[in-house]
């Protein structure tokens, strides 16, 4: 068994993910109108069958093959010479087949016109597709926050998956093409499970109503105590006043956007300092730029505990460049000196290439100094 895994392994194999629900019941449940003309159907085809090895004498398959035929009024006629007695029961086979053949049709078209069938395999197809996601993101509620974010999300590759409870939700999403959406309460355990939150990143809830929002934060750490996540979900929410900005972070959001105030900074640094915002429009707004920012965590382990941002030498990192210092006390130092003391749990803000910040995060995790380092 352990070579089979290390083959599959070598090979890139995997098993195919299912999802948490998978509707197999409800599509089930719709199938059982049809459980009647098909015990009807077997039941007739017994019967014919035994009726004409009794009257004609047939043998077994002949017998099937004539049940079937006639059954069907295919019009194929006798196999062999039939009674009297013979002829009677095939013309009540007919009928009887014709009246189970009507019977079914209207089952059929019952089920068809009522919607729930193509519903529910819709979504079971849209449930298996979510299920091979990974590290991605659940949007929460469909309004024009959810359509611009998408967007950005589609030109980034960023894997998501919207989740709205209208019922008109999934016309909207065709129309704004979401690659995966779930029609339901954001915030129930139904919800979650179908949106696979166990393999996605974060949540980010846009709804109007503070309720909806606080629910939604609430569902998911409960969830991740529920699974026993290590790494906590990264939640973001939006808030009109600046006590619900307080409340939503108490209750567990990571990070809070106010709209109103978000505007009004912006508009601010538009008016003091409009190269500035050029520059911005250009680095965090353009999924090509070249460079890139992250604000870099100090782990406990790390060589760096204790030492002057000179002694590091990180300066010394090709294609990166630390532009900013924040201590254990959340305190902020722009443009950090070199007599700066780096403790566990502070944070150095990175602007670099790609290549210079995998570097750079390589060297800040590590729990002995580089080689490369200690000779600069």
């Amino acid at each position: 068994m352990n070579f089979i895994k290390k083959i599959k392994i070598l090979l890139h194999w995997r098993e195919k993910q299912k999802p948490h629900i998978d509707l197999n019941t409800e599509f089930y449940s719709q199938l059982r109108p049809f459980s009647i003309p098909l015990i009807s159907t077997v039941l007739l085809m017994l019967i014919g069958t035994l009726g004409y090895m009794q009257i004609d004498d047939f043998s077994l398959s002949d017998a099937i093959y004539q049940t079937g035929i006639t059954f069907t009024t295919v019009g194929f006629g006798e196999i062999s010479k039939i009674s009297e007695g013979g002829r009677i029961f095939t013309i009540t086979l007919i009928i009887i087949g014709f009246i189970i053949f009507t019977f079914s049709i209207g089952i059929l078209v019952d089920v068809l016109n009522k919607g729930e069938l193509q519903r529910i395999l819709k979504e079971r197809n849209m449930l298996y597709k979510i299920a091979r996601l990974k590290n991605h993101f659940i949007i929460c509620y469909h309004n024009e926050y959810t359509i611009q974010l998408s967007k950005q999300f589609r030109e980034n590759h960023i894997p998501f998956v919207v989740i709205d409870p209208n019922d008109n939700f999934e016309e909207e999403a065709k129309k704004y093409n979401y690659p995966y959406y779930i029609n339901d309460e954001p915030h129930t355990g139904q919800a979650l499970l179908k949106s696979f939150l166990s393999s996605a990143k974060g949540v980010i809830t846009l709804s109007n109503n503070i309720a909806d929002n606080i629910a939604q934060i609430a569902s998911t750490r409960l969830y991740e105590k529920e699974i026993g996540r290590r790494k906590s979900y990264y939640i973001i929410t939006t808030a009109r006043s600046l006590s619900d900005i307080e409340k939503l972070k108490k209750l567990g959001a990571n990070s809070v956007i106010s709209p109103t105030k978000l505007i009004s900074q912006r508009m601010t640094a538009l008016s003091l300092r409009p190269d500035m915002e050029n520059f911005l429009e250009e680095f965090l707004y353009k999924k090509d730029t070249a460079l890139n920012m992250i604000e870099l965590p100090v782990p406990k382990h790390s060589w760096l505990r204790f030492k002057k941002l000179k002694e590091t030498h990180l300066e010394d990192i090709p294609e990166v460049k630390i532009v900013g210092f924040r201590d254990n006390k959340n305190a902020f130092i722009p443009i950090p000196k070199g007599d700066t003391f780096i403790t566990s749990d502070s944070r150095l803000l990175v602007i670099g290439t790609n290549t210079g910040i995998r570097t750079i995060k390589r060297v800040v995790r590590k729990k002995q100094q580089p080689e490369e380092l200690k000779y600069v």
